[in-house]
């Protein structure tokens, strides 16, 4: 009888299938069991319960949701599992969160919940994705099943030494997001005591590593309007692109995700929107007559981006523009020695002040205070700094 008790217990609407297949949203498994699909694709289980004759502040019944796990992680049978030993406990009046009984995670489940949680506040997918990547290789196999209360200097060594001097900045990352997992861990009270990675840096266990500053190769500002001449006979979108990323001095990314709606052909502005910068501030870029020339045609392919690349409403690869440099035989620079070269040409220029050639580069300039207090962005004298800009760069053409 206890045995049938306990499958009817157990069986639920979910699947292991269902568990690897469904798409965003809450499910219910029954009896409180919930896997949440979030937007990024991650898998958890929680569980709902209502304890017995206690009260939350407004003096309805205590109903909490407890997280039971990441579900690549936990299996459906194991969820179910701890969601009964929820349920009654919570029957009995006993709040779980109090008393349950405490399981420590492993390193990799705190690690992956972690990624998680923080995958809203990165800019860029692709960061968040290499946050984890490099956990996952080089950490997870040596310390991904321990659990977080077990981890200390002899494990984290574990993991650095065999890349600290060769893969150097990697391994410091690797030791940043190491630190953060455990920091978490012990925020959730699975451990105690000092973090191992803190104690290692300040104890200075590791050798130290000097390494040699590489910058990337510069164009000098002399040369641009040849290059610029012999881009203008090309027809691809990537080169167009380029030229308006040249004569903009902007990022790649600025670029290359530019769409119709921040260009305002009236007032002659360019607008990127806070969440596309670098500095997340809102930058207006006066828009020259040369710059007009390139963007104002592509309006006719009707497209929701500027620069479309191979799908339709989509930009270019963040890639099309380097690798156009390449088939160029331009070696050894990115798409931003363009930057560089702005910058270099607007010193050498009489009377061009330095804030206005910085404001120009989306560049933060002075200190907080300063800035404070410095309410305008110069978008007058930024104008005339652009069109000059302008006219050298297309000197050639």
């Amino acid at each position: 009888m206890k045995r049938g008790i306990l499958v009817a217990l157990h069986s639920g609407k979910l699947t292991k299938n269902l568990v690897r297949t469904l798409g965003q949203g809450r499910h219910g498994d029954g009896n409180g069991l919930y896997l949440v699909v979030d937007p990024s694709g991650a898998r958890r289980w929680i569980v709902r319960v209502t304890v017995k004759g206690q009260r939350n502040r407004e003096g309805k019944p205590l109903r909490t949701d407890f997280g039971l796990g990441g579900a690549d992680i936990v299996t459906l049978n194991q969820a179910r599992d701890r969601a009964l030993e929820y349920r009654r406990m919570a029957k009995q009046g006993i709040n779980p969160r109090y008393n349950a009984r405490q399981e420590i995670p492993c390193f990799e489940e705190i690690a992956r919940q972690v990624h998680i949680e923080r995958l809203p506040t990165w800019k860029n997918p692709k960061h968040g994705q290499q946050w984890i990547n490099t956990l996952a290789e080089y950490a997870f196999p040596k310390i991904g099943r321990l659990p977080v209360s077990e981890i200390d200097q002899p494990e984290v060594l574990q993991v650095l030494m065999p890349i600290w001097t060769g893969k150097h900045e990697t391994a410091k990352r690797v030791a940043q997001r190491m630190k953060a997992v455990l920091d978490v861990a012990k925020s959730k009270g699975y451990r105690e005591g000092e973090n191992p990675v803190t104690t290692i840096r300040d104890a200075r266990v590791l050798p130290s590593v000097k390494l040699k500053v590489q910058h990337h190769k510069a164009m000098n500002w002399k040369d641009v309007p040849a290059f610029f001449a012999e881009l203008a006979t090309k027809d691809a979108t990537a080169a167009k692109a380029l030229m308006f990323t040249c004569l903009t001095a902007s990022r790649t990314s600025e670029v290359l995700k530019a769409r119709w709606e921040e260009f305002d052909f009236d007032e002659l502005l360019w607008t990127v929107p806070a969440e596309r910068m670098k500095t997340d501030q809102e930058h207006r870029v006066p828009l020259t007559e040369q710059m007009l020339a390139i963007v104002k045609p592509f309006k006719a392919l009707r497209s929701e981006v500027v620069f479309e690349g191979q799908k339709r409403h989509r930009p270019m690869s963040n890639m099309a523009m380097l690798m156009l440099l390449r088939r160029m035989k331009v070696e050894g620079v990115t798409v931003h020695v363009f930057r560089s070269a702005f910058r270099d040409w607007a010193a050498e220029q009489p009377g061009i002040a330095r804030e206005v050639a910085e404001m120009s580069l989306a560049h933060k300039v002075g200190s907080e205070v300063e800035r404070a207090y410095a309410r305008s962005d110069l978008l007058k004298k930024r104008r005339k700094l652009l069109e000059e800009w302008s006219s050298y760069v297309a000197s050639e053409c």
